[in-house]
């Protein structure tokens, strides 16, 4: 997808490199995302004196490198490695990561659809990397499904296929919560009651997220939900361990909550 990327750089960029060469006077470095060259000059390597300018670089290292300056008329380009703190070397690599896996999903999908890279990027990958970020996209339809891209326009049959090859090569990391809740009804139909309230409970509208419901031993019942973050977990346990008692309160009965750490 050479459409998406400028050919060349800009001054202040962050660009993932490769050291081809080293010399006296510094280094020639190729661009990996641009498929160009630009020099690292000795200068640029290290704020410290260099003793060897192999202690600091080296043939083959992938490297982070920012961008000085860029001659588009004699097709120079200017890098620096000692400009480069280390929070943006971190970020950089990070991103530069998940623009290859988004890379690799999209190539999926179009082997999946039978289309070329580029023709499933308009139809659909443009619009997902527009709205969440391409990586982030297939992320969300791992565990949604394909929904969230139907609505931004994404036609239905590539949403779909979007969603199948992300959850078949994206683990989503989840996290566990836990409460106890303890309801009890005196009423002839108690058990039922009880029952028709942890139905009603595992109602509520709770995107990804899985609500579990264990007998400890009556009248206490284990509520566990597995969701993507803790906010999220801890939001849901709470919304529905306040329905189940809601429900069991207003049928007669009585219904108390505690997490559990």
């Amino acid at each position: 997808m050479v459409e998406r990327k400028p050919e060349w750089p800009e001054a202040g960029d962050l660009v993932i490199a490769t050291i081809e060469t080293v010399t006296d006077y510094g280094a020639y470095a190729k661009l990996d995302e641009y498929d160009k060259r630009g020099l690292l000059h000795v200068s640029e390597i290290s704020s410290s004196w260099i003793r060897d300018i192999h202690d600091f670089v080296r043939e083959g290292q992938k490297t982070v490198l920012k961008v000085l300056r860029v001659d588009l008329e004699k097709g120079h380009i200017d890098l620096s490695l000692r400009r480069v703190t280390k929070r943006e070397r971190i970020e950089k690599i990070l991103s530069w990561k998940k623009e290859r896996k988004a890379e690799a999903l999209l190539r999926g999908v179009a082997e999946k659809v039978g289309l070329t890279n580029d023709e499933v990027y308009q139809k659909a990958g443009a619009l997902v990397e527009e709205k969440f970020g391409l990586y982030e996209g297939f992320e969300k339809v791992a565990t949604e499904g394909p929904e969230p891209l139907t609505e931004i326009g994404v036609p239905k049959n590539l949403a779909t296929v979007f969603a199948q090859v992300a959850q078949e090569r994206i683990h989503v990391k989840t996290v566990k919560v836990k409460g106890v809740l303890e309801i009890s009804s005196m009423k002839p139909n108690g058990v039922k009651l009880i029952k028709e309230a942890f139905s009603r409970a595992k109602a509520v509208k709770t995107k990804n997220a899985n609500i579990t419901f264990y007998v400890i031993a009556a009248p206490k019942y284990s509520m566990e939900v597995q969701a993507e973050n803790y906010k999220c977990a801890e939001d849901i346990l709470q919304k529905v361990a306040e329905t189940v008692v809601s429900n069991i309160t207003k049928a007669g009965g009585t219904g108390t909550f505690r997490r559990e750490k």
